[in-house]
């Protein structure tokens, strides 16, 4: 089965609602300097991806030596793991594929947090009981990726401390984050030069529309894993074009709240859209809507010409449950009608 969303190469006619990408598009300050640098790379990429992580540092209020840039998030998350090799890992599902992948390469073994659908598919306090000394690595996903649920920072903060004290490194993967209503209220960032056992991971393939580009970083303060993550790493894995674009993206600050605003907006009109159709409806906070519907609405959606993220093959899942990327007005409204069509016969 298809992993992911977006597999626009065997369905170019359809409109895509299975990959989370702002609907705004990428900025043109972004798209202008992508195609400048194309010319530019008759040269190898900056090794040390020293301007983007200035303008990262800069971005984000932390010290550039703590940025690890890489091909895309999933880059980031295979660098880590095989610097790290951790021989336990903690993981709350359903998550995002690429952790398990990535723990897997190392033959890494893993132990599940499974997250209810009776409490929301949310993580509860007891995941606390499980971080246990023996646990290296623990991934979580904030918002959460099917599901678009935020986990409250007070919670991440006391998850922190136990990892602390069982010197267990935590990754919060923050991806979507600056698509929320209001990200200082939930990101842990504040942590991220005060813990050495806490790894931010960020991208910029949703905000700025850059999916095909591939850039993605990790901050860390823990100097010694960033050393070994950059041994371990191919060393030209971020593209001319890709830290170009990244550079440019850095100043797109009103372009950022600008989306932020008009995607709230539609996020909670397509919510309430889908659950007046009959459809139970998680309480997204991301740029997607996650609802369970019937075993072949992704084929039916399909044969009307859109393509919805099928979730059944993520760990913890099963058929019935999907997602949508939060489009235009428009396309949601075509989504929506299309929905109803299919549910109310």
């Amino acid at each position: 089965m298809y992993q992911h969303g977006g597999d626009i190469y065997t369905n170019r006619n359809a409109v895509d609602f299975s990959a989370n990408i702002n609907f705004m598009g990428m900025p043109e300050s972004v798209k202008e300097a992508a195609e400048k640098a194309v010319s530019a790379s008759i040269y190898y990429p900056d090794v040390r991806c020293a301007e983007l992580r200035r303008a990262i540092g800069a971005m984000e209020h932390v010290n550039e030596e703590h940025i690890f840039c890489g091909n895309g998030a999933a880059d980031v998350i295979f660098s880590l793991v095989l610097a790290m090799k951790p021989k336990k890992a903690l993981l709350p599902v359903p998550s995002f594929y690429e952790y398990q992948q990535a723990l897997n390469s190392v033959l890494c073994k893993t132990t599940v947090y499974q997250m209810q659908e009776k409490n929301g598919f949310r993580i509860g306090e007891d995941i606390l009981n499980m971080i246990t000394p023996d646990v290296d690595i623990l991934f979580l996903c904030n918002p959460g990726n099917p599901t678009g649920i935020l986990t409250e920072r007070e919670l991440l903060e006391k998850i922190l401390h136990k990892c602390e004290r069982t010197d267990t490194l935590m990754v919060v993967d923050e991806c979507f984050m600056d698509l929320v209503d209001d990200p200082e209220s939930y990101s842990m960032m504040s942590w991220a030069e005060r813990s050495d056992q806490i790894f931010i991971l960020k991208a910029f393939t949703k905000l700025y529309a850059i999916p095909g580009l591939r850039l993605g970083y990790g901050i860390c303060c823990n100097g010694g894993l960033l050393d070994q993550m950059e041994r371990v790493s191919q060393p030209w894995r971020v593209s001319v074009p890709a830290q170009a674009a990244g550079i440019a993206a850095v100043g797109e600050t009103e372009f950022v709240e600008r989306s932020r605003k008009e995607i709230g907006r539609l996020r909670e009109q397509l919510k309430a859209g889908i659950r007046e159709i009959g459809y139970m409806v998680l309480d997204s906070a991301a740029n997607f809507v996650f609802f369970e519907g019937e075993y072949h609405l992704g084929n039916l959606m399909k044969e009307r010409g859109f393509l919805i993220r099928d979730c059944s093959n993520y760990q913890g899942l099963h058929m019935g449950f999907y997602r949508v990327a939060v489009r235009s007005e428009a396309d949601n409204e075509k989504l929506l009608d299309a929905l109803r069509e299919i549910h109310l016969g």
